[in-house]
């Protein structure tokens, strides 16, 4: 069984794409208000919103469990508009020995789409594909969707 993993997800959106990006990239602490039943806090610990190398802090529950990750801004591509986090502790770390996390919206002709991947590489071959994880960013998506669409109506 492979150690090493990429999960790649990619859906539609309706709303702006370029404030999606923006949500992620400079605003990840608003992300709490759009899905809270998801995500209950993100705090930053160090640096700026939206700079490489910045830490923070994500609070949030999935499969009804609290859990919480400590991440860095590793990447940003404002050509790409992907922002990666690097998850350096929490309870993903207790699983994996590495995980990076990429958001990226696209834009085509009046679509835009977000693509989720993870990257990861698990500890032993007894651990599963992070595909509840996936589910869950999917799940943030359209409640951050939703939330844009309101605020536009």
């Amino acid at each position: 069984m492979a150690l090493c993993g990429k999960l790649v997800k990619k859906t539609s959106i309706k709303s702006d794409g370029d404030v999606f990006y923006e949500l992620f990239r400079y605003k990840p602490n608003h992300i709490s208000y759009m899905s809270p039943m998801n995500i209950k806090s993100v705090d930053l610990n160090g640096g700026e919103w939206g700079y490489v190398g910045s830490t923070m802090t994500w609070n949030y529950i999935i499969d009804g469990k609290t859990c919480v990750a400590n991440e860095v801004i590793e990447a940003i591509d404002e050509e790409k508009k992907s922002v990666s986090f690097k998850v350096v502790d929490g309870a993903l770390m207790e699983l994996y020995k590495t995980f990076l996390l990429t958001v990226q919206v696209d834009t085509k002709e009046e679509k835009n789409f977000v693509t989720w991947t993870l990257t990861y590489e698990k500890i032993n071959g007894n651990i599963k594909d992070p595909n509840t994880l996936m589910e869950f960013c999917l799940n943030v998506t359209k409640d951050i969707e939703t939330n844009l669409h309101m605020q536009c109506n």
